[in-house]
């Protein structure tokens, strides 16, 4: 019994500075998700591009295509993210386009920069041989 008096102590000492270093864990990582949602806007500019290829575009064009349009978040500031999906509704109203892109912006500067870049144009003529149809729509989130 005397044995377990002398490591109470010791047992107790540990036991507080895994509490502390935890305590201390949860305030870096409170300040750090309060930084990235001071960072972010309440709302965005989403910048909607929906394509069709022609038919004789491969499956190894489209790719092309689909990989330099992803790789314009990396050459053009302002781009804040990217997605792109392959139609998949079963509605049948998509009048032909097969490929939906969304790229955000956080303000309509940024948007404005990207149209006109060098890197965009660049990226218009590796689609251009294959570009069917496109419809593009902006539109501000609302939350």
């Amino acid at each position: 019994m005397k044995k377990l008096i002398y490591f109470l102590p010791l047992i107790l000492a540990i036991a507080c500075s895994e509490n502390s270093e935890h305590h201390e864990e949860s305030e870096l990582n409170e300040e750090k998700h309060q930084e990235t949602m001071a960072a972010k806007p309440d709302s965005v500019l989403r910048h909607n591009v929906f394509f069709s290829f022609k038919e004789t575009s491969s499956p190894e064009d489209i790719q092309t295509v689909v990989d330099a349009f992803r790789n314009l978040q990396n050459e053009i500031d302002g781009i804040e993210a990217f997605e792109y999906g392959v139609n998949s509704s079963p509605e049948g109203l998509n009048q032909g386009l097969t490929h939906a892109f969304v790229l955000t912006f956080y303000s309509d500067a940024a948007r404005d920069a990207y149209l006109p870049h060098p890197a965009h144009a660049a990226f218009g003529a590796i689609l251009g041989p294959h570009l069917d149809k496109v419809t593009v729509v902006d539109y501000w989130t609302r939350p």
